[in-house]
């Protein structure tokens, strides 16, 4: 038999909320990383930001620090589209430089002074948890190899002179892309930040390559 107000007892549905949309989810949980750090950001921080309860978290991405390496894997894979969009017409480096860095910084001072996710928050998780400094090292890798092959490319176009280095000239233009994440999260302004990429543009192409776009 069934009694009046049953529907009022049944057992809540547990699990991920209707619309769960696991690439939402971790742009939202990496927002507050980003914003109080791994180690200042607490589960409950992360369940009010994703609107999911701990259960749903833990079922959907696992324990924080789980979630937070997804997060840092979904931050890499967002920088890798902004990437190939500024290879989209295959320009030059200079150009492509340019756009590569101009990216950046509307991503570095997008909600204030945050800087790179990945330098600004795995940098310092890194020094107590390898596979933190794993990921951290491949990504460095990553980036190398990529503006290394666009430099080589470069090269090849006559763009360079012939005894450049491609591979010293992707680690000073790796290293450009740190200090800007650096420089951008403790506040320095945009114009400051723009006289550095071109001065790091010139260095890596050479300021007699100067002509449109740059």
């Amino acid at each position: 038999m069934v009694q009046k107000g049953a529907k009022e007892t049944e057992p809540k549905r547990r699990g991920r909320p209707r619309g769960y949309d696991p690439q939402a989810a971790l742009a939202r949980a990496a927002e507050v990383f980003w914003k109080a750090g791994y180690a200042g950001t607490s589960l409950d921080d992360l369940s009010a930001a994703t609107g999911m309860n701990r259960p749903s978290l833990y079922a959907a991405f696992g324990d924080k620090r789980d979630l937070y390496l997804k997060t840092l894997e979904h931050y890499r894979d967002e920088s890798r589209v902004l990437a190939r969009a500024a290879l989209a017409d295959d320009p030059p480096l200079r150009v492509l430089l340019k756009r590569f860095y101009d990216k950046a910084l509307e991503l570095y001072l997008a909600d204030g002074p945050r800087g790179c996710y990945s330098i600004g928050t795995a940098a310092t998780v890194a020094a107590v948890d390898d596979g933190v400094r794993a990921f951290l090292a491949d990504s460095m890798r990553t980036t190398d190899s990529f503006l290394t092959h666009q430099i080589e490319k470069a090269r090849a176009r006559g763009e360079l002179a012939r005894d450049a280095d491609p591979a010293a000239l992707g680690y000073l233009a790796t290293a450009t892309l740190h200090t800007l994440a650096i420089r951008a999260r403790a506040g320095l302004p945009r114009k400051e930040l723009n006289a550095l990429v071109n001065a790091a543009i010139d260095v890596i192409c050479g300021k007699q390559g100067r002509r449109g776009g740059a």
